[in-house]
């Protein structure tokens, strides 16, 4: 389990994905997510949100979030959508709604902060995390999610 190797990332749960994130080099996850397999990894991750999101904890939270993902090998970004609306979290693989807050980062930033290796609130200080919209739901985010610890 040290390769960070995204054919894998379906055997592992959430306890494991976060220990393989903090256990890679920083250079080798840029590596892999600047090639062809960073769709299958954000795809994996993204699918994952639903299951990890925690209703309790949401209360009468209604949002949209946008999440751009900078760093596409054409220079790109990937933006997914989540709504949180009813108790619930769906995702969308493409924007379909005004978004309440909008977050932007790269690959290596966003890995970190979803498998709960880095501090969102401290990567939006030094400028590794951009929010727009509103940032009180930005400062709250991960408090919907169960982020595992690495």
């Amino acid at each position: 389990m040290t390769d960070f190797d995204p054919a894998n990332f379906a055997n592992y749960g959430p306890k494991e994905f976060a220990q393989l994130v903090k256990s890679t080099p920083d250079d080798k996850i840029v590596e892999v997510m600047s090639g062809e397999l960073r769709g299958k990894v954000l795809s994996e991750v993204f699918g994952r949100m639903p299951t990890l999101f925690r209703a309790d904890r949401a209360g009468s939270t209604s949002a949209v979030i946008h999440w751009g993902i900078t760093g596409r090998p054409d220079g790109g970004t990937d933006t997914y959508e989540i709504v949180v609306a009813d108790g619930a979290c769906t995702v969308n693989e493409t924007p379909q709604h005004d978004p309440k807050l909008s977050l932007t980062m790269g690959p290596l930033e966003f890995l970190k902060i979803v498998s709960g290796g880095a501090n969102p609130v401290m990567m939006f200080m030094t400028g590794k995390l951009k929010a727009k919209g509103d940032l009180g739901l930005a400062a709250n985010i991960a408090n919907l999610f169960d982020i595992p610890k690495g």
